[in-house]
């Protein structure tokens, strides 16, 4: 007969019931061992960890599914807190790293039992140990560190240790003052541990509305105070020792809550500490200490000096006036001479702000006599220091102050603009005549492929075909080396082109949700319908409709007949969901190889057009013999005799011209002509002729403007509030001209840029040479989209400075928004480069400009700090005068309207325009800035607008007093 012995029986149960994973079976079998089982399994366990992860892992992989492998740790840790002898190492096996887990164990029940079973004082120091373990990481964060560390101090009714990340975890779970053994103990630590304020930043006395059942810590102070479980005044000392620590405002926030909701008695026994917090703690702090001081009566001439010189120092212009307030007040409470405010008195004479010293002299000149020789002069010393205004009105009372030298006009010397250096205008260079070598090149630059182009129809010969005919793979053909593919393919073996494919398309399918609107009495309500109950008329409009927008029957192809309904239907309503092609689609049969031009950059579709447009001649066989639209200048200009004679050849030989080509032609014509090239023009016969003859007389002047929208809509006036999402609607009005091409380039950009927008960018100015606001106008929608940018954008709109036409509105806006660009995309140096540029060249719409920088400032672009360095800079290196025009542009629309309050930036802006001003030698009013100076009151702003208004004048005054001379 075999026995088995007591020791290795209790190793083999414990082991059983590890393996089944059931914690609560763990803890039977452990608290059935006596003191040798215990020693058993206490020292098999470390050595099973490996082999229960193991074969947890390998049991999870045999079921197929992933729940994390922390089932067997539960159970160890049962197990290790039943059989292991000190409470020093059941602290360290309860949390070594074997067990470190991602979520905290559903039931604490087993293990809280198996170490209810040990001695009350073994209980309460593991309690001690577990709670000095804690350190507020995130790994404690995702087990049960804290509640079981709180749960066990509750239960062996240990005195809780002096350790902050206790108190802080303790505070971090819904609170129980009224039955929590622990309150008596933590409540006094609250006010000492650190993290306590920023664990409670957002408690506050009631429940949020969404959450009313929710416990607050202020909420449950509030209970037990009333209760009288824990006295008031204790409490306010804490908080106010508290404050006296120091922290931030969001540290302080929840004792600076629990201190009003106290509301403590005023008492001259605080007012000591409420002093000490006046001038250096969080504003609302500040405050509740300014409170307390008011209501605890009068103060001495010393605290009135030291609470003073404390508020009006402050960053808060709340507190500022509330210290000049309580100077008034114990000025007119006090008894006798004010010598002892004079100190006071002299802090608020040297405040910064012009507002406190303005009121401060005021009640200076009011309360004069009620001051001896000795204070007089101690108010007289601080003046000193008083602008000139300030200190002639002190005088009067005080006898005569020496004000305080004005600051002297700085030595601003103005540089040498730098010189502009236009892009050469070179003849334009001959045809190419190896075309199969360059057909992929003709994206490196327009002048490149108008060389191309040129060559190609001039000579389209049987040339070697290029490329391996992918092309005809694609339904569309959006670079230009495709096709220049097509026509070297295409002429070297007329009619070759394969049909064009048909798109791949997924299947169509359709969902239909149908609902009638029924009266009920004088009630109608709508209600999803089942399609088989409505009347035939109503499915048979029902799938007339559909079909005539080309959508799908889908669901409500096959229906079943059900019971009519019995309500009056007043409306029938459906809503659809799925894939179909509309009817437009359907009837949209492609005829070239062009891409959706709302897909495309317009100068881009353009550059396309004409090469199908060649492309369909060729195919045709009404190639002529060359191009109309070749500039004679790489400026992308064309010569207007040089058109006139290729016309005349034209009509000699019988030929008819490209839509799109004259339209490019006429395009690339300069603004003027001479006369006798306008009297050839008009000698001319053909269509073509008369159109350019026309167009020499009378060109057309399209109307260029740009919108601002934001996500809400478009704004409607300058001076509107800025919104979220800026975004620019280019706008291009002209008359329809007939020629496809002139319409297409003279037409509202998309503001909205995609994949295909952007491409030859660089090129834009040679298809529009002489009208350079509208080639700004299609570059506007890339401005403000810096993540896609071309990093050469600066150089695109630098170039424009050497077309022709007018600039406007575009053309400053691509300025004063890249003046002021900063951070990742943003180089300072070139907007101002830009901005210099346009200057030296002449072209720089300042007062424009100076209107766009205000727009973006409004509109959220750009920041005044941005704007005011970046003139600066630019007036330093010879722009000033462009920049004073520019801040005249600016001012009327940045500055604040009468529905609106000045802020720090509009003061800057003001600042900024009185050292323009001076340094131009600008003279004469400026509304804007006259209605500023209009406005009532002595604020900074307010003081600022007077100082340039007058500024202004006083040229205009010195000037009319020179011309009489």
């Amino acid at each position: 007969m075999t026995t088995h012995s007591p020791v290795s029986g209790a190793w083999s149960g414990v082991r059983t019931a590890i393996t089944v994973g059931d914690p609560a079976l763990v803890a039977d079998a452990v608290l059935a061992l006596d003191e040798a089982g215990r020693r058993e399994v206490a020292r098999e366990l470390p050595g099973h960890i490996g082999i229960v992860r193991k074969a947890s892992a390998e049991r999870d992989r045999r079921r197929g599914v992933w729940i994390g492998g922390e089932e067997w740790i539960e159970p160890m840790r049962v197990a290790g807190a039943g059989v292991l002898g000190g409470a020093a190492a059941v602290a360290t096996w309860l949390y070594r790293r074997d067990f470190t887990r991602w979520r905290p164990p559903l039931d604490s029940g087993p293990l809280l039992r198996v170490i209810a079973a040990r001695p009350p004082q073994w209980q309460g120091d593991l309690a001690v140990r577990l709670a000095l373990r804690l350190r507020g990481s995130r790994t404690q964060a995702r087990d049960d560190s804290v509640p079981l560390a709180l749960e066990l101090l509750r239960r062996s009714g240990a005195v809780p240790p002096e350790h902050d990340p206790l108190t802080t975890a303790w505070v971090s779970q819904p609170p129980d003052l009224e039955h929590d053994p622990l309150a008596e103990h933590l409540v006094p630590r609250l006010f000492e541990a650190e993290g306590v304020g920023r664990a409670l930043r957002e408690d506050n006395v009631d429940p949020p509305s969404w959450d009313p059942g929710r416990r607050t810590w202020l909420g449950a102070l509030r209970v037990a105070v009333a209760a009288g479980r824990f006295a008031p005044e204790p409490l306010v000392d804490s908080c106010l020792r508290r404050f006296l620590r120091g922290g931030s405002a969001t540290d302080l926030r929840f004792f600076t809550r629990l201190h009003e909701m106290l509301a403590p008695a005023p008492s001259t026994k605080r007012t000591r500490d409420y002093l000490r917090l006046l001038p250096a703690a969080p504003g609302p702090v500040a405050e509740l200490a300014l409170r307390q001081l008011r209501g605890a009566g009068e103060l001495s001439g010393e605290q009135v000096n030291e609470a003073v010189s404390a508020l009006l120092f402050r960053p808060e212009g709340k507190l500022v006036r509330a210290g000049l307030t309580l100077l008034d007040q114990a000025v007119r409470d006090a008894d006798g001479d004010l010598d002892d405010l004079a100190a006071a008195l002299a802090s608020a004479l040297l405040c910064e702000t012009y507002e406190v010293r303005e009121r401060t002299v005021r009640l200076a000149v009011k309360h004069a006599r009620r001051f001896t020789p000795a204070g007089a002069e101690a108010v007289r010393a601080a003046a000193s220091l008083l602008p000139a205004e300030l200190a002639a009105r002190l005088s009067q009372a005080y006898g005569v102050v020496v004000a305080a030298e004005p600051e002297a006009a700085d030595d601003f010397e103005p540089g040498e603009l730098p010189p502009f250096q236009p892009l050469t205008r070179k003849p334009f260079p001959p045809a190419i005549e190896d075309l199969t070598a360059t057909y992929d090149q003709v994206g490196g630059g327009i002048i490149t492929f108008e060389r191309w182009l040129d060559g190609f129809v001039r000579d389209p010969s049987k040339r070697p075909r290029p490329g391996r005919g992918r092309i005809y793979e694609r339904r569309q053909w959006v670079r230009l080396e495709e096709w220049t593919e097509a026509l070297l393919r295409e002429a070297a073996d007329l009619g070759q082109e394969p049909p064009i494919p048909e798109p791949e398309r997924a299947s169509e399918y359709a969902r239909h949700v149908v609902g009638v609107r029924v009266a009920e009495g004088d009630d109608e309500r709508d209600i999803e319908v089942d399609f088989g109950r409505l009347p035939a008329e109503v499915r048979e409009n029902i799938a007339a409709g559909l079909a005539e927008r080309g959508v799908p029957l889908g669901n409500l192809e096959h229906f079943t007949q059900g019971p009519p309904l019995e309500a009056e239907i007043s409306d029938v309503w459906i809503v659809s969901s799925g894939n179909w092609r509309g009817r437009e689609e359907q009837q949209d049969t492609p005829r070239d190889r062009l891409p959706d031009p709302r897909h495309l950059s317009p100068p881009h579709y353009a550059m396309l057009v004409r090469c199908a447009e060649v492309h369909a001649a060729l195919k045709a066989g009404t190639l002529p013999p060359y191009l109309l639209a070749t500039p004679t200048l790489t400026s992308g200009h064309l010569d207007p005799a040089e058109l006139v004679a290729r016309l005349e050849g034209y009509e000699r030989a019988g030929v008819q011209a490209l839509p799109a080509d004259l339209g490019q032609a006429l395009l690339r014509l300069p603004r003027e002509a001479a006369p006798q090239v306008i009297d050839r023009a008009g000698k001319l016969t053909s269509q073509a002729g008369t159109t350019l003859a026309r167009w020499l007389a009378d060109r057309p002047q399209p109307q260029l403007r740009v919108d601002w929208a934001h996500a809400g809509g478009a704004y409607t006036h300058d001076r509107q509030k800025g919104e979220h999402t800026p975004r620019l609607h280019p706008r291009i009005q002209i008359e329809p001209t007939g020629l496809a091409l002139i319409d297409t380039l003279l037409c509202d950009p998309s503001p909205w840029t995609g994949e295909g927008h952007g491409v030859y960018m660089e090129s834009w100015r040679l298809t529009l040479p002489s009208d350079r606001e509208a080639v700004a106008m299609h570059l506007l929608p890339h401005l403000l989209n810096t993540w896609e940018r071309p990093g050469y954008f600066h150089q695109y709109v630098a170039a424009l400075f050497s077309q022709d036409g007018p600039v406007g509105e575009a053309t400053a806006l691509l300025i004063a928004v890249q003046l002021t660009e900063q951070g990742m995309y943003g180089w300072p140096e070139r907007g101002r480069r830009l901005l210099l540029s346009a200057a030296a060249a002449d072209c720089l719409p300042t007062v424009e400009c100076g209107r766009q920088l205000g727009l973006s400032l409004r509109r959220d672009v750009t920041k005044m700090g941005s704007v005011r360095s970046a003139l600066e800079e630019c007036a330093k290196q010879g722009a000033h005068r462009q920049v004073w025009e520019i801040m005249t542009g600016l001012l009327p629309v940045y500055l604040p309207g009468p529905d609106e309050r000045p802020h720090s930036g509009h003061t800057q802006a003001l600042s900024l325009a009185i050292d323009t001003a001076r340094w131009a030698g600008a003279r004469g009013p400026v509304p804007a800035i006259a209605e500023a100076a209009a406005r009532k009151g002595t604020s900074n702003f307010v003081r600022t607008a007077c100082a340039l208004h007058e500024q202004l004048l006083s040229r205009q005054e010195q000037a009319a007093i020179q011309t009489h001379t």
